[in-house]
């Protein structure tokens, strides 16, 4: 399989960027990181370094990559960010991560907070992580829409994110198709790219960079001034020729 990759970050209408995006895409397989560091806690770009570069690495070295292993993986991300709020005006720094593992056919990935990842395969949306948030506790519970997530009071209420203690990661895990696509991004990025547009760019693209170039330009006519941080990692899996 032939895995190809794109990734882009901006800091938005922010003084600085607190994400951090990290992959690698080698022969048949990658590792491939989005980290999102809290805008209200102190430090946020030391979060987002810390828990992606602790994510990373920690697929790099496992020789198998399963769901337990990414549990453990985002169990060690946790404790890097802990270590590093024992560091003075780094005690309350907080950070969403989304990861994806692609090897031996398979595809394992985790989160933790709103940060997201979407497979698209077989000419459709296939899946995307349901964030730790009020916001999305209220759309599965049918309260709101879901077009209501992308504005909704609360979206910015995360129930779940690396630099509390016992914090973990949610998983899964996919056999990986040829064609298959996969999109990790942060909130900055998709609430102001729907996931219909997302699939349709998709459809018009032969390569992550085009993908991305696309809905670039949905994005920037939609953000508002001080619009937040955006970060997003496109990904190909395509048969060899």
């Amino acid at each position: 399989m032939k895995i190809s990759a794109y990734g882009y970050t901006n800091r938005g209408g922010r003084p600085h960027n607190e994400d951090r995006i990290c992959w690698a895409a080698e022969e048949g397989g990658g590792v491939f990181v989005v980290a999102d560091g809290l805008g209200g806690h102190s430090r946020g770009e030391v979060a987002s370094a810390l828990a992606a570069a602790a994510v990373f690495r920690g697929c790099r070295e496992r020789e198998e990559m399963t769901r337990e292993a990414m549990e453990e993986v985002f169990q060690k991300a946790n404790e890097a960010v802990l270590e590093g709020q024992k560091t003075p005006g780094q005690e309350e720094m907080r950070t969403t991560a989304v990861a994806l593992d692609l090897r031996g056919g398979r595809a394992v990935w985790g989160h933790a907070g709103d940060s997201r990842l979407y497979r698209f395969s077989s000419g459709g949306l296939a899946f995307v992580t349901g964030d730790h948030s009020v916001t999305y506790k209220k759309f599965l519970a049918g309260e709101i829409s879901a077009m209501d997530v992308y504005h909704d009071d609360d979206r910015s209420s995360l129930l779940r994110v690396l630099g509390k203690p016992g914090a973990r990661g949610d998983t899964g895990a996919a056999e990986l198709q040829s064609g298959d696509a996969f999109l990790l991004c942060t909130d900055g990025f998709w609430e102001y790219v729907y996931q219909e547009e997302m699939l349709a760019d998709w459809l018009k693209s032969t390569t992550p960079e085009q993908w991305v170039e696309l809905m670039l330009l949905r994005h920037i006519r939609r953000t508002p001034p001080g619009n937040d941080n955006f970060s997003v990692i496109a990904v190909f899996a395509e048969e060899e020729l």
